[in-house]
């Protein structure tokens, strides 16, 4: 079996890996905790205007401080401007641009994961490949399917 597709990098589905990472972690779980637990302390005693301001700046502070960052990494990064082709087949994942090529094998895959927008293929803690669902069409399936047949089922959670 054999899946190959090209992707374009977006600030949208950067900005949708990076909250997804953001919030799956311990740091990310416990700020907004911290911000609700403000905000309900407010709620119960209006005195204290601080605890509302403090509570909307920790709520609001992580996403907006992911969205700007994904808009600065597509400034950046060129490789985020460039449409990368994919080639998945049973010894692993070529991904290649105008300019290079890269095969990882399956057994190095971290684990591979979705997101409403993208499915996620991690090849370490904090390197990914993110393959926009709106540029894969069809071929979603095929990717999913290799992914599932390549990959141990406990480091795989993909959703339809």
């Amino acid at each position: 079996m054999k899946c190959e597709f090209d992707t374009n990098m977006s600030v949208s589905a950067l900005y949708d890996y990076n909250m997804h990472h953001a919030y799956t972690s311990a740091s990310g779980v416990i700020g907004t905790f911290v911000g609700i637990l403000m905000l309900i302390g407010y709620s119960q005693n209006t005195d204290y205007l601080a605890l509302l301001v403090a509570g909307i700046i920790i709520i609001l502070y992580m996403p907006v401080s992911l969205y700007t960052g994904a808009k600065k990494q597509m400034l950046l990064n060129p490789a985020f401007k460039k449409t990368m082709h994919y080639t998945m087949d049973d010894e692993g994942v070529t991904v290649s641009d105008s300019e290079n090529e890269m095969t990882v094998p399956w057994g190095d895959m971290y684990k591979a994961y979705s997101t409403n927008q993208s499915i996620i293929l991690a090849t370490g803690k904090n390197n990914a490949w993110i393959f926009p669902k709106k540029d894969l069409g069809e071929e979603r399936y095929t990717l999913v399917e290799m992914i599932s047949t390549h990959m141990p089922p406990d480091k795989v959670r993909i959703k339809q």
